[in-house]
């Protein structure tokens, strides 16, 4: 319709867990509703349906059914494992498609796009490849975080926090020199076994005279030294601090700043690893009641209080985090945060109602590299080899047949998929045929209108933006 402005709706695309429920009734009803009066009005109007695959989560219930049959995904082996997953989908992902046409929604179902069809499939692979090669996409060893249950990482915003009662414990740890040392205090004994230092703040004339010198790991036969740092709250516990850098955010810094030594303690599962000494094997929680046990039998432990606070727990199966270094995928995010914040500076992108505008800048302001990689099997395949006879990696769109620098047929995939969050943020535009030059694109992208509920607007909404406005 010439001189007509089209109007644009991408369903925010239900995941294939199971079956809608009261919020996607609403939402979809918003939508509707401005679709209908565009529509009414002769604007060209696209009101775009589809489906998310929704990795983690969908494999956590194709995992429980397993379960039930007395299976594992090990059992049965990845390939078994992914017709299983795409049986899945055509059950749970037909029943939703179904209850949006029973409600009415007046979507242009010729459209339906799902995230893992082929076509979105390779718009993935396309935007990986070119953020791999403007280094915006990167492989390295950060701290992150781990589900022990789920065994895989969360980024940030997949972890929530409650607020539980646990304890403080106060542990001596006395001067290598024969003085009475430090007492630090913690939530989480069980990881001083990874302890590499001790940290004080410059300004603690308490313990001033320590600093540069050794005190004795209790339960342990190593010295780590105490070491002066700004980050240090002087108003916490005792003022002394365990640096504990593979499993701590804010020892992770500290330890990169004072070139501490890294040690892992546990392994995936939650289990003390061979670092842990005589507590290998124990799960994390029964080695934190051994260790205090022990603490308290040598005469280190000073006292136990009462601590209530926040607790990092995984936003599918609740079970508690625990931060660890890994080797992992991430995607650079600040100059993808900044493009986004100017899009809403200067008004080209409007959040209704604005008071989400301080959120929205707060979260961005203060954004951490993005963790992209998951240890699971459903979801996209990160496209990356590595040869296994001279060390190359190859990231590539379609599957190499051999090495480009030594030529060897060696080469073996990366098993980690990507983040689902990945290929929703793609969704606007890979849904409409990009990288393509297609006649959709041209008239239907960028979008007129997002209706979606608050609570991904981090998980989903930023990164969108930041991705439609790279590419």
């Amino acid at each position: 319709m010439p001189g007509k402005k089209p109007f644009t709706i991408v369903m925010p695309p239900p995941n294939v867990t199971g079956q809608l429920h009261i919020g996607h009734a609403l939402v979809s009803t918003m939508q509707d509703i401005l679709t209908r009066y565009h529509r009414m009005k002769g604007d060209p109007t696209l009101w775009l349906p589809g489906t998310d695959h929704a990795a983690i989560a969908t494999e956590t219930r194709i995992v429980a059914a397993m379960a039930e049959e007395g299976l594992t995904k090990r059992d049965v082996g990845r390939e078994e494992f992914l017709k299983r997953a795409w049986a899945w989908k055509e059950t749970y992902g037909g029943t939703i498609v179904r209850q949006l046409r029973r409600m009415g929604t007046s979507c242009d179902w010729t459209r339906e796009r799902f995230t893992m069809d082929e076509g979105l499939s390779r718009a993935v692979l396309e935007v990986f490849v070119r953020l791999y090669e403007k280094g915006l996409i990167y492989r390295g060893e950060r701290i992150i975080n781990w589900c022990p249950e789920c065994k895989t990482t969360l980024s940030d915003i997949e972890v929530e926090y409650e607020e539980r009662q646990s304890f403080l414990w106060h542990i001596r740890y006395p001067g290598e020199d024969g003085s009475e040392g430090v007492i630090v205090a913690t939530t989480r004994p069980e990881t001083m076994l990874g302890d590499t230092a001790v940290a004080v703040h410059p300004q603690d004339e308490r313990y001033g005279d320590f600093v540069g010198k050794e005190v004795m790991l209790p339960l342990t036969d190593r010295c780590i030294k105490v070491i002066a740092d700004a980050a240090v709250e002087l108003g916490f516990g005792t003022g002394a601090l365990k640096v504990t850098p593979s499993h701590d955010r804010n020892d992770y810094e500290m330890g990169k700043r004072h070139g501490l030594a890294f040690m892992q303690i546990m392994d995936g599962r939650g289990l003390m690893n061979e670092n842990a000494g005589v507590y290998q094997g124990l799960e994390r929680f029964v080695c934190r009641e051994k260790i205090a046990a022990d603490l308290k039998e040598a005469g280190f432990l000073v006292k136990i209080e009462e601590y209530r606070h926040s607790v990092g727990t995984c936003y599918r199966c609740h079970t508690v985090i625990e931060p660890a270094t890994s080797l992992q995928w991430f995607v650079a995010m600040r100059t993808l945060a900044d493009e986004a914040m100017a899009a809403v500076e200067d008004g080209r992108v409007r959040l209704h109602p604005k008071s989400w505008r301080a959120n929205f800048f707060g979260w961005m302001n203060n954004i951490r590299d993005w963790c992209i990689s998951r240890q699971i099997w459903w979801g996209h395949r990160i496209p990356s080899w590595d040869c296994q006879d001279c060390g190359e990696r190859i990231v590539e769109m379609d599957d190499p047949t051999r090495c480009p620098k030594c030529g060897s047929k060696n080469i073996v995939q990366e098993e980690d998929v990507l983040d689902t969050w990945f290929s929703s943020a793609l969704w606007p535009f890979s849904t409409m045929g990009w990288p393509e030059k297609t006649e959709e694109l041209a008239m239907f992208y960028p979008t007129s209108v997002l209706v979606t509920s608050f609570d991904i607007l981090f998980f989903w909404v930023a990164r969108m933006m930041m991705m439609g406005l790279h590419f």
